[in-house]
């Protein structure tokens, strides 16, 4: 073939097949994308000892109570009707309380509770301890005798101060320091005679479930991402890859040209 003929095929082949270092690393980028380079654990102490601190509540706080006694009112697994008017319906009755799902519960005591007393923040058994204290009397109080054990300004914010305060003590000790308190808080009520027994019940359990949370916690279980299959490779309406029709029509212009020459070579040929 002519080298003037020859070049411009050359050039078309370069421009018909895509660099293979290109697709490779736009391939990788596909299957490996930034977003996945990393795993973002904050929070995740948080789920975890948030289902388990919730669960222990829920076996104290039971079922529906509409005791004239409690100053708390009408609950249903802990939740007073002021708190499920609040955060999930605000004109809840007491029927629609009754009927409140798992989702709701949590939602409440998420916000309303675990949140308030910075939960999430918190050594693992303090925050149990904290979070039943804060359900039992108040979010305000918790807090309060919790920077009492601690020893800093107490203010009912849990923040940088009293968190470093809590991390500086064996979180053994805390606990401790505030079921004690928490106990002694309870038997100054004028309602002791009522719901003594259960208070101190509730106190003993806690006590007992926090240290032991808090000399085994539980893991941290960090789901491993799906894996990202690799794109199907470009195709046409015909299903045949550009690059399989581009290697197609070559041939086929190859296959011209040399039918071409053999003619030219025939026709002068038959000249001389």
């Amino acid at each position: 073939m002519p080298t003037s003929m020859a070049a411009p095929i050359n050039a078309m082949i370069r421009q018909s097949i895509p660099s293979p270092g290109r697709d490779v690393s736009k391939l990788n980028h596909r299957l490996h994308p930034p977003s996945l380079a990393k795993t973002n654990l904050k929070g995740t102490n948080m789920d975890r000892n948030f289902a388990r601190a919730l669960a222990l509540v829920l076996k104290s706080e039971g079922g529906w109570s509409d005791n004239p006694a409690d100053p708390g009112g009408a609950t249903m697994k802990g939740v007073t009707l002021a708190n499920f008017r609040r955060y999930v319906q605000a004109n809840a009755t007491k029927d629609d309380l009754r009927k409140i799902s798992d989702a709701q519960t949590a939602t409440v005591y998420r916000r309303f509770y675990w949140d308030a007393v910075a939960g999430a923040e918190l050594p693992d058994g303090v925050d149990y301890a904290v979070f039943d204290f804060a359900v039992n009397s108040g979010p305000g109080r918790a807090a309060k005798y919790l920077q009492a054990a601690c020893s800093v300004t107490q203010d009912g914010k849990i923040g940088p101060a009293t968190l470093a305060a809590v991390r500086a003590k064996p979180a053994g000790v805390i606990i401790d320091t505030l079921c004690d308190e928490r106990l002694s808080f309870l038997k100054r009520l004028p309602t002791w005679g009522t719901f003594g027994r259960g208070w101190s019940d509730r106190v003993k359990s806690v006590r007992s479930q926090a240290l032991l949370m808090s000399t085994a916690p539980a893991p941290i279980v960090v789901q491993p991402s799906a894996p990202i299959s690799a794109p199907p490779p470009n195709t046409g309406k015909s299903g045949v890859s550009k690059p399989a029709a581009a290697a197609g029509f070559l041939v086929l212009i190859f296959g011209a040209l040399a039918a071409f020459r053999h003619h030219v070579t025939g026709f002068f040929g038959g000249l001389f």
